[in-house]
Formats: C-alpha cells, sequence, structure tokens
C-alpha cells in the first residue's frame, strides 16, 4: 500500500510539473489581471508594476526572448524578460500565462519593430514595409508561469 501511495504521489508531482512551469523569479498566480484589464488599470500612468496573467498570441522564434500576450483591443502587448536573464519556451502559442513586473508605455522604433519582425520569422517583405516608430504598452517580467 505504501509503495502505491508513493508512486501515485510521483506521478502526480510530475503531471504538475508538466502542467505548470515558472522561468526566472519564482511567482504565483494569485492576485493576477487579466492582460485585457491592464490598459484600463493603468490609465495616464507610464508605467505601473503589475502581476498579469493572458493568452500567448507569438513567440520569438530566435530564443524566446519575448512573447506577445493577447489584450482587449485587438492589439498585442509585448513581454521581454529583466536583465535578458531567462527564455520562454517557443512553443507556448495560445498558452495561458502569469507575469509580474513592470507595465510600460513606450515608443519602439522602426529599427527594433523591424528586429522583432525577424524574430518572429516575418518574411523581408513584411519586415520592409515596417518604416514608422510605434506607441506600444510593453511589459518588462521579473518571472513568468506558463500553465
Amino acid at each position: 500500500m505504501k509503495k502505491l501511495i508513493s508512486i501515485l504521489c510521483l506521478v502526480l508531482t510530475i503531471t504538475f510539473a508538466k502542467a505548470q512551469s515558472n522561468f526566472g523569479k519564482q511567482i504565483d498566480d494569485k492576485s493576477a489581471i487579466a492582460a485585457t484589464a491592464l490598459p484600463a488599470k493603468m490609465g495616464d500612468k507610464n508605467e505601473m508594476q503589475a502581476k498579469v496573467t493572458g493568452v500567448v498570441e507569438s513567440v520569438c522564434q530566435a530564443k524566446g526572448c519575448w512573447m506577445k500576450v493577447n489584450l482587449d483591443n485587438g492589439e498585442t502587448m509585448r513581454v521581454v524578460f529583466k536583465d535578458y536573464a531567462f527564455f520562454v519556451p517557443k512553443d507556448i502559442t495560445g498558452k495561458t500565462v502569469v507575469f509580474e513586473g513592470e507595465a510600460k508605455k513606450t515608443t519602439a522604433s522602426a529599427e527594433h519593430l523591424r528586429h522583432y519582425a525577424q524574430d518572429a520569422g516575418q518574411s523581408k517583405e513584411e519586415i520592409a514595409k515596417i518604416t514608422e516608430p510605434k506607441d506600444e504598452l510593453t511589459f518588462v517580467a521579473e518571472g513568468v508561469i506558463v500553465k
């Protein structure tokens, strides 16, 4: 009986570990706000500490060094990782994530936008069309949970 219980505990532990992975600083999902609510929550602020949950729209295919999370207005928010200290798996598109850190309103240069497009695997033609900077809501995450 003890052996059966030990095996069951091991299986449950492995299952939970596969169901949720933590990258960077260890965080939990308690009190996370929806990514769709973040722009309204920020209001006129340019920066805000937050814990956010959302669905991954895309991931950097070069290294997993950024991900885009869906917002409520059809836009996405780029999430980068503090001090380039960790990356996320490149195959998490469509998965729910929780991340903690600082939301920022920024202007991305055309050069940076072209770099991100290249990382995302866009064609040379698509990349060449990027000629203007863009105001964006971005996020610098200290930790990420992939559910």
